[in-house]
């Protein structure tokens, strides 16, 4: 008998029909002989509705009570998800985070896990019950309500299947896996039956949404085997075929993975670049710019420093656009004047593009392939950054689209072989 854990997500949770049909399928799998923790997230639109309650009452939410107030959300599709297994005469259990209890930092909105108490869910798992926990929250050493972020769910998840051993975490979403690019942008997009965690990892931190970046560091941390797979599909599908569904994100790399030149590619609309213009080329000038930034807890991208021109250079590098004003500001304010920038340039205009993949590592002339691609198609690239197994470039935004087509035609990624 093995434990499984699974995560809903909010549109598999979206009516009283659908959370029924999450109901059907956790009980197949507890019919199986399985044990089973189910962690779901909040309906689909709740959190959103609620925050926005939040926002009415108040412009900048008290963050403590932000986090007690988005928390409920999960709260209730969790005992909506019990009640309908004890209707089906499954037994079942849901508890709120706190409750388990799922330890975090005391960072309201965006906490993170410090451990995770198991001994009461693996009781109800020993008495036959299927366990539902809340997903997105926890509770910090002061006993308050805190949550995880947008996503977090997916984090929950991993970690109470890291804490207990589970044989595996099945990720359920409106999805039928991970694919070699977004398939709205790429019809020909294909889903990749198995993906390694690097790879996975890499496409989630440059735009990739189907998993929570957070979640997959911590299946990296605790070698947890992640599973994406469709909870659209008919909930009484035969066990064996849903178990092999979807894409495995695994740590086994072997041949026929590497094989693969480039596995996917990933994009991100979400960018904001600055330009510090005839920045004095001095010895800690770097952080000098950057230092602030980071003190203002703003995370940043891409950096790129020009070489030095009478004495000065040129600084450019990216944020998160939901960053940018508060970057502006501090730039305009504090930074430039500190170092003595001649011109701050701001361009929310830019994306990244990103090619990914393990046999980068063994393979020459990828990034020039993707160069060439990109130059054919009349496309410069404002900056380049590069990893191991990523080649990243940052363009104009209303590029992007046309560059993520080319890419993925030139890399083959719409062919099996690919794989």
């Amino acid at each position: 008998m093995s434990l499984i854990v699974q995560k809903y997500g909010g549109t598999s949770m979206g009516s009283v029909e659908r959370i029924r049909n999450v109901a059907k399928r956790v009980a197949k799998w507890h019919a199986a002989g399985h044990q089973v923790v189910v962690v779901p997230s909040a309906m689909s639109g709740e959190t959103n509705r609620l925050l926005g309650l939040a926002k009415e009452i108040s412009p900048r939410p008290d963050a403590r009570e932000q986090d007690m107030l988005a928390a409920t959300g999960e709260q209730a599709s969790s005992s909506l998800l019990a009640m309908a297994l004890i209707a089906m005469g499954v037994p079942a259990r849901s508890y709120a985070g706190w409750q388990v209890a799922v330890h975090t930092d005391s960072a309201y909105t965006k906490a993170r896990i410090k451990s995770i108490d198991s001994e009461r869910v693996q009781s109800d798992l020993d008495a036959g019950r299927v366990v539902i926990v809340t997903g997105f929250q926890g509770i910090d050493d002061n006993g308050n309500i805190t949550t995880l972020g947008r996503g977090g769910s997916d984090t929950s998840a991993v970690a109470i299947a890291a804490a207990m051993s589970a044989e595996e975490c099945l990720i359920f979403t409106d999805v039928d896996g991970v694919y070699t690019t977004d398939p709205r942008v790429v019809p020909e997009a294909r889903r990749m039956s198995v993906v390694s965690f690097e790879e996975m990892f890499e496409l989630a931190s440059l735009g990739s949404k189907v998993l929570q970046i957070r979640s997959v560091e911590f299946a990296g941390k605790y070698r947890v085997p992640v599973r994406v797979l469709s909870s659209l599909t008919d909930p009484e599908i035969p066990l064996e075929e849903e178990k092999n569904s979807g894409t495995l994100i695994t740590f086994e790399e072997d041949q026929k993975m590497e094989a693969a030149v480039v596995s996917g590619i990933a994009f991100s609309r979400d960018e904001a670049k600055f330009t510090l213009r005839a920045v004095p080329d001095t010895p800690g000038v770097a952080y000098s710019i950057l230092g602030p930034i980071a003190a203002a807890n703003i995370d940043v991208d891409m950096i790129l420093q020009n070489l030095s021109a009478q004495g000065t250079t040129d600084f450019s590098f990216t944020v998160n656009r939901i960053d940018a004003d508060r970057t502006n500001e501090l730039l305009e304010t504090q930074v430039g004047p500190a170092v003595g920038a001649g011109e701050i340039v701001f361009d929310s205009k830019v994306a990244k593009v990103s090619i990914v993949g393990i046999g980068m590592r063994s393979h020459a002339g990828v990034a020039s392939a993707m160069f060439r691609a990109l130059s054919e198609e009349g496309i410069n690239i404002q900056m380049i950054s590069t990893s191991e197994i990523k080649t990243s470039v940052v363009i104009d935004e209303k590029y992007m689209e046309l560059a993520v087509r080319a890419l993925h035609k030139t890399f083959e990624l719409d062919q099996e072989k690919a794989q």
